[in-house]
Protein backbone atom coordinates (compact mmCIF):
# COMPACT_ATOMS: atom_id res chain seq x y z
CA UNK A 1 0.00 0.00 0.00
CA UNK A 2 2.73 2.29 0.74
CA UNK A 3 4.93 1.62 -2.52
CA UNK A 4 1.51 2.30 -4.44
CA UNK A 5 0.75 5.66 -2.60
CA UNK A 6 4.20 6.56 -2.89
CA UNK A 7 3.79 5.52 -6.71
CA UNK A 8 1.02 7.79 -7.35
CA UNK A 9 2.49 10.39 -5.46
CA UNK A 10 5.50 11.18 -7.24
CA UNK A 11 4.87 9.78 -10.47
CA UNK A 12 6.91 6.99 -10.43
CA UNK A 13 6.79 3.31 -11.53
CA UNK A 14 5.73 0.56 -8.33
CA UNK A 15 8.61 -1.59 -9.75
CA UNK A 16 11.31 1.40 -9.42
CA UNK A 17 10.10 1.20 -6.13
CA UNK A 18 9.94 -1.94 -5.26
CA UNK A 19 13.81 -2.10 -6.78
CA UNK A 20 15.21 0.33 -4.15
CA UNK A 21 13.50 -1.71 -1.59
CA UNK A 22 15.15 -4.59 -2.42
CA UNK A 23 18.83 -3.11 -2.88
CA UNK A 24 18.29 -1.27 0.86
CA UNK A 25 17.91 -4.98 2.49
CA UNK A 26 20.39 -6.13 0.13
CA UNK A 27 22.74 -3.99 1.21
CA UNK A 28 21.52 -4.43 4.81
CA UNK A 29 22.04 -8.02 4.57
CA UNK A 30 25.45 -7.65 3.39
CA UNK A 31 26.16 -5.56 6.20
CA UNK A 32 25.09 -7.89 8.63
CA UNK A 33 27.56 -10.93 7.18
CA UNK A 34 30.58 -8.55 7.10
CA UNK A 35 31.52 -10.41 3.92
CA UNK A 36 31.85 -9.06 -0.02
CA UNK A 37 29.31 -11.42 -0.69
CA UNK A 38 26.73 -10.75 -2.96
CA UNK A 39 23.52 -10.62 -2.21
CA UNK A 40 19.52 -10.69 -3.94
CA UNK A 41 16.38 -9.77 -2.18
CA UNK A 42 13.28 -10.97 -3.75
CA UNK A 43 10.09 -9.19 -2.66
CA UNK A 44 6.98 -10.64 -2.58
CA UNK A 45 4.54 -7.73 -4.40
CA UNK A 46 1.56 -9.06 -3.28
CA UNK A 47 1.80 -9.92 0.27
CA UNK A 48 4.84 -7.74 0.74
CA UNK A 49 7.27 -11.03 2.30
CA UNK A 50 10.74 -11.34 0.93
CA UNK A 51 13.59 -14.09 0.19
CA UNK A 52 17.10 -13.67 0.42
CA UNK A 53 19.90 -15.43 -1.32
CA UNK A 54 23.07 -15.37 -1.49
CA UNK A 55 25.03 -14.97 -4.82
CA UNK A 56 28.05 -16.30 -6.93
CA UNK A 57 29.03 -16.06 -10.37
CA UNK A 58 29.94 -18.65 -12.34
CA UNK A 59 33.21 -19.11 -14.10
CA UNK A 60 35.18 -21.48 -15.88
CA UNK A 61 37.44 -23.90 -14.70
CA UNK A 62 40.20 -22.60 -15.92
CA UNK A 63 39.43 -19.36 -15.56
CA UNK A 64 42.17 -17.00 -14.42
CA UNK A 65 39.61 -13.76 -13.55
CA UNK A 66 38.60 -14.81 -10.53
CA UNK A 67 39.15 -12.07 -7.92
CA UNK A 68 36.23 -12.32 -5.14
CA UNK A 69 36.00 -15.96 -4.09
CA UNK A 70 33.06 -14.65 -1.45
CA UNK A 71 30.66 -13.94 -4.59
CA UNK A 72 32.35 -15.95 -7.12
CA UNK A 73 33.35 -19.72 -8.25
CA UNK A 74 34.76 -21.66 -10.28
CA UNK A 75 32.11 -24.15 -12.69
CA UNK A 76 33.38 -27.26 -10.66
CA UNK A 77 32.38 -26.17 -6.95
CA UNK A 78 29.30 -24.17 -8.75
CA UNK A 79 27.64 -27.52 -9.82
CA UNK A 80 27.42 -28.77 -6.26
CA UNK A 81 24.88 -25.69 -5.53
CA UNK A 82 23.31 -25.45 -8.51
CA UNK A 83 23.69 -28.83 -11.36
CA UNK A 84 22.09 -27.07 -13.97
CA UNK A 85 24.51 -23.34 -13.21
CA UNK A 86 26.43 -22.05 -16.70
CA UNK A 87 29.17 -19.94 -17.35
CA UNK A 88 28.46 -16.27 -16.83
CA UNK A 89 25.38 -17.44 -14.88
CA UNK A 90 24.63 -17.11 -11.18
CA UNK A 91 24.05 -19.66 -8.78
CA UNK A 92 22.64 -19.02 -5.14
CA UNK A 93 20.65 -20.42 -2.35
CA UNK A 94 18.66 -19.24 0.89
CA UNK A 95 19.75 -17.39 3.52
CA UNK A 96 17.95 -15.79 6.50
CA UNK A 97 16.49 -12.20 5.86
CA UNK A 98 17.52 -9.50 7.65
CA UNK A 99 14.35 -7.68 9.10
CA UNK A 100 13.18 -4.10 7.87
CA UNK A 101 14.66 -2.21 10.72
CA UNK A 102 15.63 1.42 11.18
CA UNK A 103 18.90 0.81 9.20
CA UNK A 104 17.29 -0.68 6.45
CA UNK A 105 14.32 1.86 6.24
CA UNK A 106 16.79 5.09 6.17
CA UNK A 107 18.93 3.18 2.90
CA UNK A 108 15.90 2.24 1.34
CA UNK A 109 14.70 5.93 1.79
CA UNK A 110 17.76 7.07 0.46
CA UNK A 111 17.63 4.59 -2.47
CA UNK A 112 14.31 5.71 -2.88
CA UNK A 113 14.37 9.25 -3.23
CA UNK A 114 17.51 9.00 -5.41
CA UNK A 115 15.08 6.76 -7.80
CA UNK A 116 12.09 8.87 -7.54
CA UNK A 117 14.44 11.90 -8.86
CA UNK A 118 15.75 9.49 -11.70
CA UNK A 119 12.94 8.90 -12.73
CA UNK A 120 11.10 12.66 -12.03
CA UNK A 121 14.37 13.74 -14.27
CA UNK A 122 14.16 10.78 -16.90
CA UNK A 123 10.31 11.64 -17.51
CA UNK A 124 10.59 15.41 -18.00
CA UNK A 125 13.31 14.82 -20.62
CA UNK A 126 11.32 12.23 -22.73
CA UNK A 127 8.18 14.66 -21.82
CA UNK A 128 10.25 17.83 -23.52
CA UNK A 129 12.86 16.03 -26.33
CA UNK A 130 10.69 16.41 -28.51
CA UNK A 131 9.87 19.67 -27.91
CA UNK A 132 13.04 21.44 -29.27
CA UNK A 133 12.42 24.78 -31.05
CA UNK A 134 8.44 25.03 -29.45
CA UNK A 135 7.79 28.21 -27.63
CA UNK A 136 6.93 27.22 -23.46
CA UNK A 137 6.06 29.72 -20.84
CA UNK A 138 6.23 29.28 -17.07
CA UNK A 139 6.79 31.45 -13.93
CA UNK A 140 9.77 32.38 -12.78
CA UNK A 141 11.24 30.77 -9.49
CA UNK A 142 14.51 32.51 -8.64
CA UNK A 143 17.07 35.28 -10.67
CA UNK A 144 20.81 34.56 -9.70
CA UNK A 145 23.75 36.01 -11.53
CA UNK A 146 23.68 32.46 -14.02
CA UNK A 147 20.43 33.19 -14.84
CA UNK A 148 16.61 32.53 -14.65
CA UNK A 149 15.08 29.91 -13.33
CA UNK A 150 11.08 28.73 -14.61
CA UNK A 151 8.57 26.86 -13.53
CA UNK A 152 6.99 25.17 -15.83
CA UNK A 153 4.28 23.45 -13.90
CA UNK A 154 4.83 19.42 -12.96
CA UNK A 155 7.65 18.84 -11.43
CA UNK A 156 10.07 20.73 -14.55
CA UNK A 157 11.92 23.20 -14.05
CA UNK A 158 13.81 25.65 -17.38
CA UNK A 159 16.90 27.28 -16.96
CA UNK A 160 17.19 30.84 -19.35
CA UNK A 161 21.09 31.54 -19.32
CA UNK A 162 22.22 35.09 -18.73
CA UNK A 163 23.47 35.34 -22.08
CA UNK A 164 20.29 33.83 -23.71
CA UNK A 165 18.29 37.00 -21.88
CA UNK A 166 17.23 40.07 -23.31
CA UNK A 167 20.23 42.57 -21.85
CA UNK A 168 18.84 44.79 -19.47
CA UNK A 169 15.42 42.95 -19.54
CA UNK A 170 14.04 43.65 -15.78
CA UNK A 171 12.85 39.82 -14.67
CA UNK A 172 11.50 38.98 -10.88
CA UNK A 173 10.56 36.63 -9.27
CA UNK A 174 6.46 35.26 -10.07
CA UNK A 175 7.04 37.16 -13.69
CA UNK A 176 5.14 35.13 -16.50
CA UNK A 177 7.70 34.46 -18.97
CA UNK A 178 7.82 32.55 -22.54
CA UNK A 179 11.52 31.29 -23.91
CA UNK A 180 12.13 29.18 -26.63
CA UNK A 181 13.41 25.57 -25.76
CA UNK A 182 16.46 25.52 -27.19
CA UNK A 183 18.25 22.16 -25.97
CA UNK A 184 17.21 19.26 -23.45
CA UNK A 185 19.92 17.56 -22.23
CA UNK A 186 19.76 14.76 -19.57
CA UNK A 187 22.32 15.60 -16.47
CA UNK A 188 22.29 14.46 -12.97
CA UNK A 189 22.28 17.63 -11.20
CA UNK A 190 21.42 21.17 -11.87
CA UNK A 191 18.90 22.28 -14.91
CA UNK A 192 17.85 20.10 -17.78
CA UNK A 193 15.77 22.29 -20.12
CA UNK A 194 18.17 25.43 -21.46
CA UNK A 195 15.84 27.96 -22.96
CA UNK A 196 16.45 31.21 -24.90
CA UNK A 197 14.92 34.79 -25.47
CA UNK A 198 17.51 36.25 -27.53
CA UNK A 199 17.62 34.03 -30.88
CA UNK A 200 15.94 34.77 -34.09
CA UNK A 201 14.15 31.68 -33.17
CA UNK A 202 12.26 33.24 -30.50
CA UNK A 203 11.12 36.26 -32.25
CA UNK A 204 10.07 34.05 -35.16
CA UNK A 205 7.54 31.93 -32.59
CA UNK A 206 6.15 34.82 -31.57
CA UNK A 207 4.95 35.98 -35.27
CA UNK A 208 3.71 32.46 -35.02
CA UNK A 209 1.40 33.54 -32.22
CA UNK A 210 0.22 36.55 -33.17
CA UNK A 211 -0.50 36.02 -36.81
CA UNK A 212 -2.38 33.35 -37.93
CA UNK A 213 -1.74 33.86 -41.69
CA UNK A 214 2.01 32.39 -40.62
CA UNK A 215 0.21 29.30 -38.66
CA UNK A 216 -1.78 28.70 -41.76
CA UNK A 217 0.71 28.99 -43.61
CA UNK A 218 -0.35 31.58 -46.13
CA UNK A 219 2.70 33.70 -44.92
CA UNK A 220 6.29 32.21 -44.86
CA UNK A 221 8.85 33.93 -42.61
CA UNK A 222 12.13 33.16 -44.24
CA UNK A 223 14.60 34.39 -41.96
CA UNK A 224 15.10 36.74 -38.90
CA UNK A 225 18.09 38.94 -37.41
CA UNK A 226 18.22 40.53 -34.17
CA UNK A 227 20.09 42.64 -32.06
CA UNK A 228 18.51 41.86 -28.83
CA UNK A 229 16.50 44.06 -27.02
CA UNK A 230 17.35 47.00 -29.52
CA UNK A 231 16.69 45.48 -32.64
CA UNK A 232 15.12 43.09 -35.37
CA UNK A 233 14.33 42.68 -38.89
CA UNK A 234 12.24 39.73 -40.57
CA UNK A 235 12.06 38.80 -43.85
CA UNK A 236 8.77 37.80 -44.69
CA UNK A 237 7.01 36.04 -48.22
CA UNK A 238 3.41 35.60 -48.66
CA UNK A 239 1.88 32.69 -50.51
CA UNK A 240 -1.40 33.92 -51.78
CA UNK A 241 -1.36 37.03 -53.75
CA UNK A 242 -4.76 38.71 -52.35
CA UNK A 243 -2.52 38.59 -48.68
CA UNK A 244 -0.16 41.78 -47.60
CA UNK A 245 2.41 40.19 -45.78
CA UNK A 246 4.10 43.14 -44.51
CA UNK A 247 0.94 44.51 -43.31
CA UNK A 248 -0.63 41.43 -41.96
CA UNK A 249 2.27 41.00 -39.47
CA UNK A 250 1.86 44.80 -39.11
CA UNK A 251 -1.16 44.51 -37.97
CA UNK A 252 -4.05 46.78 -37.70
CA UNK A 253 -2.64 50.10 -36.16
CA UNK A 254 0.52 48.24 -35.75
CA UNK A 255 -1.06 45.87 -33.23
CA UNK A 256 0.37 42.97 -33.80
CA UNK A 257 4.12 43.96 -34.30
CA UNK A 258 3.25 45.84 -30.78
CA UNK A 259 2.89 42.93 -29.23
CA UNK A 260 6.09 41.07 -30.18
CA UNK A 261 7.75 44.32 -28.83
CA UNK A 262 6.38 44.43 -25.85
CA UNK A 263 7.50 40.93 -25.05
CA UNK A 264 10.70 41.38 -26.37
CA UNK A 265 11.24 44.47 -23.53
CA UNK A 266 10.66 47.17 -26.52
CA UNK A 267 12.49 45.66 -29.08
CA UNK A 268 12.10 47.40 -32.41
CA UNK A 269 10.86 44.85 -34.97
CA UNK A 270 11.07 45.82 -39.20
CA UNK A 271 9.33 44.14 -41.40
CA UNK A 272 10.89 43.31 -44.58
CA UNK A 273 9.79 42.14 -47.81
CA UNK A 274 11.25 39.23 -48.79
CA UNK A 275 12.25 39.04 -52.54
CA UNK A 276 14.22 36.38 -55.03
CA UNK A 277 16.09 39.30 -56.59
CA UNK A 278 19.24 39.16 -54.03
CA UNK A 279 19.28 42.96 -54.83
CA UNK A 280 16.15 43.68 -54.36
CA UNK A 281 16.16 41.94 -51.52
CA UNK A 282 19.37 43.76 -49.79
CA UNK A 283 17.57 46.97 -50.65
CA UNK A 284 14.40 46.10 -49.08
CA UNK A 285 16.48 45.20 -45.74
CA UNK A 286 17.93 48.51 -45.96
CA UNK A 287 15.25 49.75 -44.96
CA UNK A 288 14.63 52.66 -42.68
CA UNK A 289 17.68 53.90 -45.50
CA UNK A 290 16.61 54.82 -49.21
CA UNK A 291 19.28 52.77 -51.69
CA UNK A 292 20.07 54.85 -54.77
CA UNK A 293 22.51 52.09 -56.36
CA UNK A 294 23.66 49.06 -55.45
CA UNK A 295 26.63 46.40 -57.28
CA UNK A 296 26.88 42.88 -56.68
CA UNK A 297 29.97 40.97 -56.87
CA UNK A 298 28.92 37.26 -56.86
CA UNK A 299 32.75 35.96 -56.75
CA UNK A 300 33.07 37.90 -53.27
CA UNK A 301 29.19 37.17 -52.31
CA UNK A 302 29.26 41.01 -51.36
CA UNK A 303 27.19 44.43 -52.44
CA UNK A 304 28.10 47.71 -52.57
CA UNK A 305 25.14 49.77 -51.23
CA UNK A 306 25.26 53.53 -52.07
CA UNK A 307 22.94 55.97 -50.47
CA UNK A 308 22.64 59.76 -50.38
CA UNK A 309 25.20 61.57 -47.76
CA UNK A 310 23.11 62.82 -45.58
CA UNK A 311 21.34 59.52 -44.95
CA UNK A 312 24.11 57.67 -44.49
CA UNK A 313 24.29 57.17 -40.87
CA UNK A 314 20.58 55.80 -41.04
CA UNK A 315 21.66 53.05 -43.26
CA UNK A 316 24.63 52.50 -41.22
CA UNK A 317 22.48 52.75 -37.74
CA UNK A 318 24.08 53.09 -34.29
CA UNK A 319 26.93 50.92 -34.17
CA UNK A 320 26.30 49.94 -37.57
CA UNK A 321 23.08 47.89 -36.65
CA UNK A 322 21.19 48.45 -39.86
CA UNK A 323 24.03 47.35 -41.75
CA UNK A 324 25.00 44.33 -39.66
CA UNK A 325 21.07 43.28 -39.31
CA UNK A 326 20.74 43.62 -43.05
CA UNK A 327 23.93 41.61 -43.54
CA UNK A 328 23.14 38.98 -41.52
CA UNK A 329 19.69 38.87 -42.68
CA UNK A 330 20.26 38.77 -46.35
CA UNK A 331 23.16 36.53 -46.23
CA UNK A 332 25.45 39.01 -48.30
CA UNK A 333 28.16 40.60 -46.96
CA UNK A 334 27.06 44.73 -47.58
CA UNK A 335 29.26 47.61 -47.75
CA UNK A 336 27.53 50.91 -47.34
CA UNK A 337 29.19 54.00 -49.18
CA UNK A 338 27.67 57.67 -50.31
CA UNK A 339 27.04 58.28 -53.97
CA UNK A 340 30.14 59.77 -54.64
CA UNK A 341 32.37 57.43 -53.02
CA UNK A 342 30.21 55.03 -55.24
CA UNK A 343 30.58 56.74 -58.78
CA UNK A 344 34.58 56.88 -57.29
CA UNK A 345 35.08 53.26 -56.32
CA UNK A 346 33.09 52.14 -59.87
CA UNK A 347 35.47 54.70 -61.91
CA UNK A 348 39.08 53.49 -60.25
CA UNK A 349 37.68 49.61 -60.75
CA UNK A 350 37.01 50.41 -64.41
CA UNK A 351 39.99 52.56 -64.61
CA UNK A 352 42.02 49.50 -63.30
CA UNK A 353 40.36 47.02 -65.94
CA UNK A 354 41.07 49.63 -68.84
CA UNK A 355 44.65 49.33 -67.72
CA UNK A 356 44.75 45.80 -67.38
CA UNK A 357 43.39 44.93 -70.76
CA UNK A 358 45.53 48.03 -72.61
CA UNK A 359 48.69 46.09 -70.95
CA UNK A 360 47.88 42.52 -70.75
CA UNK A 361 45.97 41.89 -74.31
CA UNK A 362 48.21 44.95 -76.11
CA UNK A 363 45.53 47.12 -77.38
CA UNK A 364 44.38 50.95 -77.11
CA UNK A 365 42.22 52.20 -75.03
CA UNK A 366 39.40 52.57 -77.12
CA UNK A 367 39.18 48.77 -77.41
CA UNK A 368 40.19 47.97 -73.50
CA UNK A 369 36.91 50.80 -72.85
CA UNK A 370 34.41 48.49 -74.95
CA UNK A 371 35.58 45.31 -73.24
CA UNK A 372 35.05 47.22 -69.54
CA UNK A 373 31.53 48.87 -70.84
CA UNK A 374 30.29 45.04 -72.24
CA UNK A 375 31.15 43.79 -68.87
CA UNK A 376 33.91 41.90 -68.99
CA UNK A 377 36.30 41.81 -65.76
CA UNK A 378 39.37 39.29 -66.51
CA UNK A 379 41.18 37.72 -69.22
CA UNK A 380 39.83 34.25 -68.77
CA UNK A 381 36.58 35.91 -69.55
CA UNK A 382 38.37 37.20 -73.00
CA UNK A 383 39.90 34.52 -73.50
CA UNK A 384 36.64 31.20 -72.73
CA UNK A 385 33.22 33.13 -73.36
CA UNK A 386 31.80 32.45 -76.59
CA UNK A 387 32.27 33.82 -79.79
CA UNK A 388 28.93 34.80 -79.74
CA UNK A 389 29.09 37.14 -77.20
CA UNK A 390 31.85 38.68 -78.45
CA UNK A 391 30.49 38.96 -81.75
CA UNK A 392 27.52 40.86 -80.47
CA UNK A 393 29.38 44.09 -79.85
CA UNK A 394 28.65 46.25 -82.27
CA UNK A 395 32.57 47.46 -82.73
CA UNK A 396 33.76 43.81 -83.40
CA UNK A 397 34.10 42.00 -86.37
CA UNK A 398 35.37 38.35 -86.69
CA UNK A 399 38.78 39.69 -87.39
CA UNK A 400 38.93 41.51 -83.90
CA UNK A 401 37.81 38.38 -81.98
CA UNK A 402 39.61 36.16 -82.88
CA UNK A 403 43.27 38.64 -81.85
CA UNK A 404 41.61 39.14 -79.08
CA UNK A 405 40.57 35.41 -77.67
CA UNK A 406 44.09 34.54 -79.45
CA UNK A 407 46.14 37.47 -77.19
CA UNK A 408 43.89 36.23 -74.09
CA UNK A 409 44.68 32.52 -73.99
CA UNK A 410 48.76 33.49 -74.86
CA UNK A 411 48.78 35.50 -71.63
CA UNK A 412 47.16 32.90 -69.65
CA UNK A 413 49.48 30.25 -70.95
CA UNK A 414 51.95 32.62 -70.22
CA UNK A 415 51.18 32.94 -66.75
CA UNK A 416 50.99 28.97 -65.94
CA UNK A 417 54.26 28.33 -67.40
CA UNK A 418 55.65 31.30 -65.06
CA UNK A 419 53.97 29.81 -62.27
CA UNK A 420 55.17 26.10 -63.04
CA UNK A 421 58.78 28.13 -63.20
CA UNK A 422 58.05 29.50 -59.49
CA UNK A 423 57.12 26.12 -58.16
CA UNK A 424 60.10 24.40 -60.03
CA UNK A 425 62.40 26.99 -58.09
CA UNK A 426 60.69 26.53 -54.73
CA UNK A 427 63.19 25.33 -52.11
CA UNK A 428 61.68 22.64 -48.92
CA UNK A 429 60.90 24.30 -45.93
CA UNK A 430 63.34 22.95 -42.57
CA UNK A 431 60.08 21.40 -40.90
CA UNK A 432 59.48 19.36 -43.99
CA UNK A 433 63.21 18.55 -44.75
CA UNK A 434 63.62 17.50 -40.80
CA UNK A 435 60.37 15.13 -40.95
CA UNK A 436 60.86 11.53 -39.90
CA UNK A 437 61.12 9.28 -42.81
CA UNK A 438 61.99 11.99 -45.09
CA UNK A 439 64.96 12.32 -47.37
CA UNK A 440 66.31 15.21 -49.21
CA UNK A 441 65.74 14.39 -52.85
CA UNK A 442 62.31 14.05 -52.03
CA UNK A 443 61.44 16.77 -49.81
CA UNK A 444 62.79 18.82 -53.03
CA UNK A 445 60.23 17.00 -55.59
CA UNK A 446 57.49 17.90 -53.07
CA UNK A 447 58.52 21.63 -52.98
CA UNK A 448 58.43 21.73 -56.79
CA UNK A 449 55.26 20.78 -56.81
CA UNK A 450 54.13 23.21 -54.46
CA UNK A 451 54.18 20.69 -51.16
CA UNK A 452 56.69 23.17 -49.23
CA UNK A 453 55.92 22.59 -45.45
CA UNK A 454 55.23 20.15 -42.88
CA UNK A 455 51.85 21.50 -42.97
CA UNK A 456 51.28 21.43 -46.72
CA UNK A 457 52.04 17.68 -46.52
CA UNK A 458 50.10 16.75 -43.65
CA UNK A 459 46.99 18.20 -45.86
CA UNK A 460 47.56 16.01 -48.33
CA UNK A 461 45.89 12.66 -49.26
CA UNK A 462 47.73 9.52 -50.32
CA UNK A 463 46.19 9.51 -53.85
CA UNK A 464 47.57 12.96 -54.68
CA UNK A 465 51.01 12.27 -54.19
CA UNK A 466 50.91 8.94 -56.58
CA UNK A 467 52.35 10.71 -59.75
CA UNK A 468 56.24 10.72 -57.74
CA UNK A 469 58.12 7.95 -58.25
CA UNK A 470 59.99 6.34 -55.79
CA UNK A 471 56.94 7.01 -53.64
CA UNK A 472 55.26 4.12 -52.90
CA UNK A 473 51.31 4.48 -51.45
CA UNK A 474 52.39 2.73 -48.08
CA UNK A 475 55.49 5.28 -47.45
CA UNK A 476 53.42 8.21 -48.70
CA UNK A 477 50.85 7.37 -45.82
CA UNK A 478 53.23 7.32 -43.40
CA UNK A 479 54.54 10.22 -44.20
CA UNK A 480 51.38 12.20 -44.58
CA UNK A 481 50.21 10.65 -40.97
CA UNK A 482 53.62 11.75 -39.27
CA UNK A 483 53.08 15.25 -40.52
CA UNK A 484 49.49 15.06 -39.19
CA UNK A 485 50.98 14.38 -35.75
CA UNK A 486 51.53 18.08 -34.35
CA UNK A 487 47.58 18.39 -35.12
CA UNK A 488 46.68 15.64 -32.72
CA UNK A 489 49.11 17.25 -30.31
CA UNK A 490 47.64 20.77 -30.54
CA UNK A 491 44.29 19.38 -29.87
CA UNK A 492 45.47 17.44 -26.59
CA UNK A 493 47.41 20.65 -25.27
CA UNK A 494 43.88 21.90 -25.84
CA UNK A 495 41.36 19.78 -24.08
CA UNK A 496 44.07 19.80 -21.34
CA UNK A 497 44.28 23.26 -20.86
Amino acid sequence: MVVEAVSNEKGVDESIIFEAMEAALASATRKRYGEEIDVRVCINRETGEYDTFRQWKVFADDSTELETPDCELRMIDAVDINPDAEVDGYVEEPIESVEFGRIAAQTAKQVIVQKVREAERSKIVEEYSEREGELISGIVKRVDRNGVYVDLGGSAEGFVPREDMIPREPVRQNDRIKALLREVRSEQRGPQLFMTRSSPGFLLELFKIEVPEVGQGLIEILGAARDPGLRAKIAVKSNDPRIDPVGACVGMRGSRVQAVSNELAGERVDIILWDENPAQFVINAMSPAEVTSIVVDEEKHSMDVAVEEDKLSQAIGRGGQNIRLASELTGWELNVMTEADADEKSEGEARELLEMFMKQLDVDENVALILVQEGFSSIEEVAYVPTSELLAVDEFDENIVEELRNRARDVLLTRAIATEEVIDDAEPADDLLELEGMDRALAFVLASKGIVTREDLAEQAVDELEDIEDLDSERAAKLIMTAREIWFQNEDEATAE
